[in-house]
C-alpha cells in the first residue's frame, strides 16, 4: 500500500495499487502501465509525445549470460497507448558501446541506423531518435515528457534561473539542443556532474525524470511536475492578468458556434488549395483567453518552442483580422477578405523555407496553415485527418499553455527558425512520413449519411469510413445514433437527430458537420419509410408523409448541401438512395412508387443544374433488401407479400428467385453501390446504378 501523498492539484494520480501489483512480476507490462497512465493526462504530455522505458536483465539467445536491456517507446508511438508492440528492446551494453564511435553532430542520422545493430528484441519496433537519452541515463525507469509547466519553465527567458528557484540543487538543466546521441551524452554529463538531482530540464523541450521503480519514477514524475504548476500559479497570481488581459470580448457561445459553422467550409476550402483537410474547431475557455488577448499580436508570431508541437501546428498560426460580425451568407466578400490573408501565409512560408533550407533539405510541404485563430470566435485546425487535425489542436492549446507560464515567469522564448526548420525537414522525420501507410480512397472527405440508425444507411455508413471517409450519422432515433456511433474508432464518425421533413433539423445537421469536420462532401439520402397499399386504402396523409421523407427531404437535404459544396468549391457527390420501384409499375405501390420516382428524376435534375460546380448526382436503385432493412420491420412486408400472394416468410426467397442472378440482396450490397459511385466512378453523373440481382423490367435502358 503506498502511503505518500498523493493528492496533487495539477496532474492526476492515476496508479492502482491492486492493478499495479497484477504486473509486479513483469517490469516491462508495470512500464507500459506507467506510460498508459502518464499519456491519459494531457497536462503531463501530449498525445504522441515524449517517451518511457525501463530497464530489465535478461537472458541472451546466443550466450545464455544475463544481459541488461532497456525496453522504450518505439518511433512514432504514444504513451497514453502503448503496447508491446509499440516498444524497442535493445542491450543497454551496446547502445552505450555506440560512444566509440560517434563522429559528433554531423554524425547524428548515422547513429540511429547504428541503434538497429544494438536490437535484442527481433519483434521491436523501429528505435526513435530519442532511445540515446534512455539508454546513456543509468537509471532503471526513465519518463521523458513534455508538460505544459515544464515546457513553460524551460521555454521561460531565464530558464536555467527559474529551474534553480523552483527546485534548487535537485534538478539539472540542459540548454536547447535538437533530440540525438549529443543530447544523451549532455544529460550523462549533467547527471554526472550533479549526482543528486532527480531530473532535468530540457531548455524549450522537455522534462526527463526516473526512480529505482515504476513507481517512484511515476511519483517523481508527478511531483516534480506539481512543483513547476504551483510556481506557475503563484507567478499568475503574482501579475493579476495573463497574455496583458482582454483586448476584445468574445461573441456569445451559441453565436460563435453559428459564425464558425458557417465559416468553417470557407476556410477548409481555401486551405485546400494543394491537398483536401479535415477541421476541427474548438472554443475553449484557454483558446479565448489567448485568442483574445492584447499579446496574442505579438506571441502568435513567435511560433511555438517544443519539437513536438511545431511539427504538428507548423512553426505559427494564421490569425484572421476580421470583424465577427461578418454576413454568414455573403460567402464572396468573406473569400475577398480572407485569399489575401492565406496567400501572405504561403509567401511567408515559402520565404522561411527558401531562407532556412539546407542542400539536402526535402522539398517544401503545405504551405497552408494548420492552425487558424479568429480572436472572438474561436480556433480553426485543418490536417489530413480528423484524428491529426484534432491532436494539431491540443498540441497549440499545449503551446498556449506553455507561453501563458512563461509569460508570467519571465519572457516567453521560441526556438530560432533555423532550429525549427531542421527539424521540422529533417530528413529522419521525412522517413517517417514516408513510411505512412498509403491513405485511403475516401480519406479526407466527410460524408453525411441520413437514415443511418440501422439498416441500408448504416451499412452505407460502415462502408464508407472503412474506405476513409469521416462520416455524420443522421436519424430521427438518438438512441440507434448512439449505439450506431459507439461502432466506429475514435476521430471516425459524429452524428446528429435529423428530421429530414424539417428544414430546420437538416440546417442543424449540416452544421454539425461543419463543426465537427469542416464541412460535408458526400451526403446520402437513405432516410426512408414504405407503405403499401391499393388506391382506395392510400390516404392523404400516406401521401404526404412519402413525398414530405423521400422526396421533400431529399430537395431540402441537396439544397443545404450545395451551399456548403460551393463554399468550399471542392466538387462534391450527392446520392439517392431510390428504388426499382421508381422505374416499374407494380400493384399495390401507388405512393411510394410515384415518391421514388421523384427521386429519380430529381436526382436528373440536380445533376444536369450542379455539374459546373463539379458536384455529381447519382441513384442507387435496391430492390428487394428484407434482411437488415428497417422498412420490412413494419406494415411493408405484409403489404407486399399480400400483393404476390405469398407469406412473409417467404418474401426473400421470392425476391431472390425473380431476380436474374437469384440472388438475396443484403444492405451491404446497397453500400457497395454507393462507394463505387464515390470512390471509382469520379466522372459519373446523372446515372442510376440497379442493385437488385438483375431485374429486367427495371433495366434503365
Amino acid at each position: 500500500m503506498n502511503l505518500i501523498k498523493t493528492d496533487f492539484k495539477h496532474v492526476d494520480y492515476l496508479w492502482d495499487d491492486k492493478k499495479a501489483s497484477e504486473l509486479e512480476d513483469d517490469q516491462v507490462a508495470l512500464f507500459l502501465y506507467r506510460s498508459n497512465i502518464l499519456g491519459a493526462d494531457l497536462r503531463i504530455t501530449n498525445y504522441g509525445g515524449g517517451n518511457t522505458s525501463c530497464k530489465t536483465f535478461e537472458k541472451d539467445p546466443l550466450t545464455n549470460e544475463e544481459v541488461e536491456v532497456m525496453w522504450v517507446k518505439g518511433s512514432g508511438g504514444d504513451i497514453g497507448t502503448l503496447t508491446r508492440a509499440g516498444i524497442a528492446g535493445l542491450y543497454t551494453e551496446r547502445l552505450r558501446n555506440l560512444k566509440n564511435v560517434y563522429g559528433g553532430l554531423e554524425d547524428e542520422d548515422r547513429m540511429v541506423g547504428l541503434f538497429n545493430h544494438c536490437i535484442y528484441d527481433l519483434d521491436s519496433k523501429a528505435p526513435s531518435i530519442d532511445t540515446p537519452l534512455h539508454g546513456l541515463l543509468p537509471f532503471k525507469h526513465i519518463d521523458h515528457l513534455h508538460p505544459d509547466a515544464l515546457i513553460a519553465v524551460a521555454a521561460a527567458e531565464d530558464s536555467e534561473k527559474v529551474t534553480k528557484e523552483i527546485w534548487g540543487d535537485t534538478m539539472g538543466w540542459v540548454p536547447w539542443q535538437r533530440p540525438g546521441f549529443d543530447l544523451g551524452l549532455q544529460l550523462e554529463k549533467c547527471l554526472n556532474d550533479n549526482p543528486s538531482i532527480r531530473g532535468i530540464v530540457l531548455g524549450s523541450h522537455g522534462l526527463f525524470t526516473w526512480g529505482d521503480t515504476s513507481y517512484e519514477c511515476y511519483m517523481n514524475s508527478l511531483e516534480v511536475i506539481e512543483m513547476a504548476s504551483e510556481f506557475i500559479e503563484n507567478k499568475i497570481a503574482e501579475n493579476g492578468t495573463v497574455f496583458g488581459g482582454e483586448k476584445i470580448a468574445s461573441l456569445p457561445k451559441a453565436e460563435r458556434l453559428e459564425k464558425a459553422a458557417a465559416l468553417m467550409p470557407v476556410l477548409r476550402g481555401i486551405c485546400s488549395s494543394n491537398n483536401r483537410m479535415i477541421g476541427h474547431f474548438t472554443d475553449a475557455n484557454v483558446v479565448m483567453e489567448y485568442i483574445n488577448s492584447n499579446d496574442l499580436e505579438r506571441l502568435a508570431p513567435m511560433g511555438t518552442s517544443c519539437p513536438d508541437h511545431f511539427l504538428r501546428t507548423k512553426i505559427q498560426p494564421l490569425v484572421l483580422q476580421l470583424e465577427t460580425n461578418f454576413d454568414l451568407n455573403d460567402t464572396e466578400t468573406l473569400l475577398q477578405k480572407l485569399k489575401p490573408a492565406f496567400k501572405s501565409y504561403r509567401e511567408e512560408y515559402r520565404e522561411y523555407y527558401e531562407t532556412c533550407k539546407r542542400n539536402n533539405s526535402p522539398a517544401m510541404r503545405d504551405p497552408n496553415p494548420v492552425i487558424i485563430i479568429f480572436p472572438g470566435i474561436g480556433m480553426f485546425s485543418f490536417a489530413k485527418n480528423k484524428q491529426t487535425t484534432r491532436v494539431a489542436s491540443e498540441f497549440y492549446i499545449n503551446a498556449i499553455n506553455v507561453m501563458r507560464g512563461a509569460e508570467a515567469i519571465s519572457k516567453y522564448t521560441s526556438l530560432p527558425r533555423q532550429e525549427a526548420f531542421d527539424i521540422e525537414y529533417w530528413l529522419l522525420e521525412e522517413a517517417k512520413l514516408q513510411r505512412m501507410p498509403k491513405e485511403k480512397p475516401l480519406s479526407r472527405k466527410v460524408a453525411l449519411v441520413t437514415g443511418a440508425g440501422g439498416g441500408i444507411g448504416k451499412a452505407i455508413a460502415d462502408k464508407l469510413a472503412q474506405e476513409g471517409a469521416n462520416i455524420v450519422l443522421t436519424d430521427i432515433a438518438e438512441d440507434r445514433l448512439k449505439e450506431g456511433l459507439a461502432t466506429y474508432a475514435k476521430d471516425t464518425a459524429s452524428y446528429a437527430v435529423c428530421d429530414v421533413t424539417q428544414k430546420e433539423s437538416i440546417a442543424d445537421a449540416y452544421k454539425q458537420a461543419c463543426l465537427d469536420f469542416g464541412g460535408v462532401d458526400i451526403v446520402v439520402h437513405s432516410a426512408g419509410l414504405a407503405i403499401s397499399k391499393p388506391l382506395e386504402d392510400t390516404t392523404e396523409k400516406d401521401w404526404n408523409l412519402l413525398q414530405d421523407v423521400l422526396v421533400k427531404g431529399q430537395f431540402e437535404l441537396a439544397k443545404a448541401a450545395v451551399e456548403i459544396m460551393r463554399k468550399q468549391d471542392l466538387g462534391g457527390d450527392f446520392i439517392s438512395i431510390a428504388s426499382k420501384n421508381g422505374l416499374v409499375a407494380g400493384p399495390n405501390n401507388v405512393a411510394y412508387g410515384t415518391s421514388k420516382a421523384a427521386q429519380q428524376h430529381m436526382s436528373r435534375l440536380l445533376a444536369a443544374e450542379l455539374g459546373k460546380n463539379k458536384i455529381r448526382v447519382n441513384t442507387i436503385n435496391p430492390d428487394g433488401v428484407i434482411i437488415g432493412s428497417k422498412i420490412w420491420e413494419g406494415d411493408w412486408a405484409e403489404g407486399r407479400a399480400k400483393a404476390y400472394g405469398i407469406s412473409v416468410e417467404e418474401l426473400p426467397a421470392h425476391y431472390a428467385k425473380r431476380n436474374l442472378l437469384n440472388e438475396i440482396i443484403y444492405p451491404e450490397d446497397i453500400a457497395n453501390g454507393v462507394f463505387s459511385l464515390v470512390g471509382i466512378l469520379n466522372k459519373t453523373t446523372g446515372n442510376i446504378i440497379n442493385v437488385d440481382g438483375g431485374m429486367a423490367n427495371a433495366f434503365v435502358r
